[in-house]
């Protein structure tokens, strides 16, 4: 009972930024075959690498299910309470490769966690790749955002602003009131 309450508490939000279509999600270069296919694996890895490797400056880290379990919240094990692991809080960006306001907020949260190094986490799950964390979280359409207070329960956002200049407020102003506030 008290996991679907869980699970069902943080599923609440209908997130639509992007849709729930996946129909541009298959889109592939063909033109090159398995030359192609081998480099965007390669290209993914490299990424994965790039993305995971802590830094005092921040930066962005992707997240698969493993490390999720680690860092952020074992539900296999903790299924029915929510259990943060996290060192400090974080914002958790639920994105896919073929979703326009995914790449807009991308360099927005790349810069953000630079900015708030030492002070937070910015991670990015790939729903493509990672459909059983998105279901855990209910993403129905991307980009969302789930923001981790260090204690407390989660708060889950979706959708970008009308710009860049209002995407990054927005993020900065969740921040300094969900995630740094000293209430």
């Amino acid at each position: 009972m008290k996991k679907s309450l869980v699970l069902s508490g943080l599923a609440a939000f209908l997130l639509v930024a992007c849709g729930n279509s996946q129909a541009n999600s298959n889109n592939e270069d063909k033109s090159d075959g398995n030359k192609t296919t081998q480099s965007t694996e390669l290209s993914a890895v490299v990424d994965q690498v790039a993305l995971n490797v802590p830094s005092a400056k921040g930066g962005t880290k992707l997240l698969v299910k493993s490390d999720f379990l680690k860092t952020v919240w074992n539900y296999e094990t903790s299924p029915q309470e929510w259990k943060f692991l996290g060192d400090k809080p974080a914002i958790i960006d639920f994105y896919a490769d073929w979703c326009g306001p995914c790449k807009i907020a991308a360099p927005i949260l790349e810069e953000i966690s630079q900015e708030f190094a030492g002070k937070i986490d910015v991670y990015k799950i790939d729903t493509e790749r990672e459909k059983e964390l998105a279901a855990v979280f209910g993403i129905r359409g991307i980009p969302a955002f789930l923001y981790i207070p260090k204690d407390g329960r989660p708060v889950m956002t979706s959708g970008i602003a009308r710009s860049k200049e209002d995407t990054k407020k927005m993020f900065v102003d969740n921040i300094n009131k969900i995630l740094l506030s000293t209430n």
